[in-house]
């Protein structure tokens, strides 16, 4: 598929995953529309497109089929990204539920309606739960932990269903943990990475939620794109599941040590607290597949990225105590 002039749908688009792949389709000359509710996302990281011909918001919901339509009209190709978090479904599991499991249905069935070319479902690595053998590769069995994850899942049969059943041309991608610029730091959003960050620049204690020996599989936000775009284009693919990451594991120990480096803290400004519900212990991802059949690998090293994260939280003008004021420490109640 070539993507020039195609016109895309990006569900979540203001989001941090989202408004990334916005800046790369629109690189590769993509008409854009994003539809966002903006609970999560930031109209900030697409301010920059406002005035160009070739982007088009719309704030509404996932779950309202009147704007899925309105926001799918004309659309030749949909990424499905919007969903609420892993720390969100742990207070409020049927509204997490119904975002991420009943909202990628109403997409799908709008879509099917519409006669889109592709729909691209964003599952996530928490639909396995913690690794019954390493890597996990996509024949791992799902195994979530979480309602989120369980939604996740949800999501993906709905998704695989409307391929066997209706035929639409459908992709499942499983990404592994992303980070980079723009990701969350605050609310039930929040997670490990930009988290620690704003602490680190701050001079507080980086917390680790348990004993630290959790284990993840980290991709720059920017390979994490790179792999989506690679696999839209990738019919071979259609119909099918794929892993997305970078296929290493690093311990959550070992991550906060990097970032307490890089910002120029102290490396034993750690606090270990209380394990958090649901928490994955292992995650580390086989990508082979995806690779195998897009040639795709990620670029970024971690210590690269995670300077590169560290320096955009550095440079955000509302400065580091505000970020501070932000960032949640336990934020699943």
């Amino acid at each position: 598929m070539n993507l020039t002039g195609k016109r895309v749908l990006v569900t979540g688009g203001a989001g941090f995953i989202g408004s990334h792949l916005v800046d790369k389709l629109i690189s590769n000359g993509c008409f854009i529309r994003v539809i966002d509710n903006l609970v999560n996302g930031k109209l900030e990281y697409l301010k920059h497109y406002e005035s160009r011909k070739e982007f088009d918001f719309i704030l509404g919901s996932v779950t309202d089929s009147s704007d899925v339509a309105r926001a799918i009209e004309g659309i030749d190709i949909v990424f499905h990204l919007a969903c609420l978090g892993v720390r969100h479904s742990i207070k409020h599991p049927f509204e997490n539920h119904r975002v991420n499991a009943e909202g990628t249905l109403v997409v799908l069935k709008e879509a099917f309606d519409a006669k889109v070319e592709k729909f691209v479902y964003c599952s996530s690595s928490e639909i396995y739960g913690t690794a019954e053998y390493i890597p996990m590769d996509e024949n791992h069995p799902p195994l979530p932990c979480t309602v989120y994850g369980a939604s996740k899942l949800a999501g993906e049969s709905y998704t695989r269903a409307y391929h066997k059943t209706y035929g639409m041309s459908t992709l499942i991608v499983r990404p592994f943990n992303t980070y980079g610029p723009r990701s969350h730091h605050d609310g039930n959003a929040g997670e490990m990475i930009p988290k620690s960050i704003v602490r680190a620049i701050n001079g507080e204690d980086v917390l680790i939620f348990g004993d630290g020996s959790q284990t993840r599989d980290f991709t720059y936000v920017e390979d994490t794109v790179e792999g989506f775009v690679n696999i839209v284009n990738c019919d071979q693919l259609i119909g099918g599941t794929v892993n997305l990451g970078s296929g290493f594991e690093i311990s959550m120990k070992s991550i906060a040590e990097m970032i307490n480096s890089i910002a120029g803290s102290s490396a034993e400004k750690i606090k270990y607290t209380v394990t958090r519900p649901g928490d994955v212990i292992r995650l580390y991802a086989d990508a082979s597949f995806l690779k195998s059949v897009t040639g795709w690998s990620p670029k970024m090293s971690l210590m690269d990225g995670l300077v590169k994260t560290v320096e955009w939280f550095k440079s955000r003008p509302e400065g580091g105590s505000a970020l501070l004021s932000q960032e949640k420490d336990i934020n699943w109640v």
